[in-house]
């Protein structure tokens, strides 16, 4: 499978199978609107089964655990560098999820140890993404399925000005601190066709490519990650307003129309519709990947 062009990849996302209404629930309650889409492709892509073995190859706090748990994955395995991020994933996670510290181009498991990888958000932060790909390729079994997505070269204006007005410039992007944007700790952002090159190259086949995320608010990111995730983490915030916006507990949280944080949320959701119709834009947050291993 090929590309000639980035845009000849831009396809948005049409969900075919199924929500749970936690699920449904959980997604209109995200205020990252990439974040979003990026779960239901991901989930998509696994169709998670009780007897697959599943790596989330930089994990974080164990958001698609926390998924694929409650959708019945009983043989889960998270792998983050981060001792920090992982001490959260461990405060929010149940001790059957197997969770340990390491690092996704020298993964320590053996060969043909999982049914399903995911690598999400992971290959632009590495020095060595085709490294990273070597390892999951060794890792899976045959027939095995890889489940990526990644930052998309061509982003939303909107999503984050700064960093799109500094490209425009012919200025480097900021990479840290709060205007870092969609460049914030990344190497690379990609062109559809680069990843699929680099994923072919690994020895994988592979079956799908997506694009999504156009429209969204102003700022998103700069407003989701350099406030409100410092906002909650720290927890600046009494819990009855805070919870609505939690990963781990907001697809159990009834919704209140009094708590400002709804309103924020409801406004969000307004715009991700939007979405559900932008094939054929020019640019997207994100690029999501599904490919599989000979065998």
């Amino acid at each position: 499978m090929s590309a000639s062009s980035s845009r000849g990849w831009s396809r948005e996302l049409a969900v075919t199978v199924p929500e749970p209404a936690w699920l449904q629930q959980a997604m209109r309650r995200e205020a990252d609107l990439a974040f979003r889409r990026r779960v239901r492709t991901v989930l998509a892509y696994l169709q998670p089964q009780p007897h697959d073995r599943i790596l989330d190859g930089g994990c974080g706090r164990g958001f698609y655990l926390n998924f694929l748990q409650r959708l019945g994955a009983e043989q889960l395995y998270g792998l983050d560098l981060d001792e920090t991020v992982l001490d959260k994933a461990r405060r929010n996670l149940p001790p059957s999820i197997h969770l340990l510290r390491g690092s996704a181009t020298e993964l320590p498991f053996p060969e043909a140890f999982f049914d399903k990888v995911i690598l999400s958000e992971v290959l632009e932060h590495l020095p060595d993404d085709r490294a990273g790909l070597q390892e999951a390729y060794r890792v899976l079994r045959g027939g095995g399925v890889l489940a990526i997505t990644v930052p998309h070269a061509d982003y939303p204006f909107w999503w984050d000005p700064v960093n799109k007005s500094r490209e425009l410039l012919g200025q480097a992007p900021i990479r840290e601190g709060f205007w870092a944007g969609i460049w914030a700790f990344h190497e690379r952002l990609y062109t559809a066709q680069e990843l699929t090159e680099r994923v072919q190259q690994a020895g994988f086949v592979v079956e799908e490519v997506r694009t999504f995320t156009h429209y969204c608010f102003p700022f998103t990111h700069n407003l989701v990650y350099g406030i409100g995730k410092e906002v909650l983490e720290k927890g600046w915030l009494p819990g009855w307003l805070s919870r609505p916006a939690d990963r781990f507990h907001y697809a159990d949280a009834p919704p209140s129309r009094w708590n400002p944080l709804s309103w924020a949320l409801a406004l969000f959701d307004w715009i991700d519709r939007f979405n559900d119709h932008a094939e054929g834009c020019a640019s997207y947050v994100n690029l999501a990947l599904k490919a599989r291993k000979p065998g």
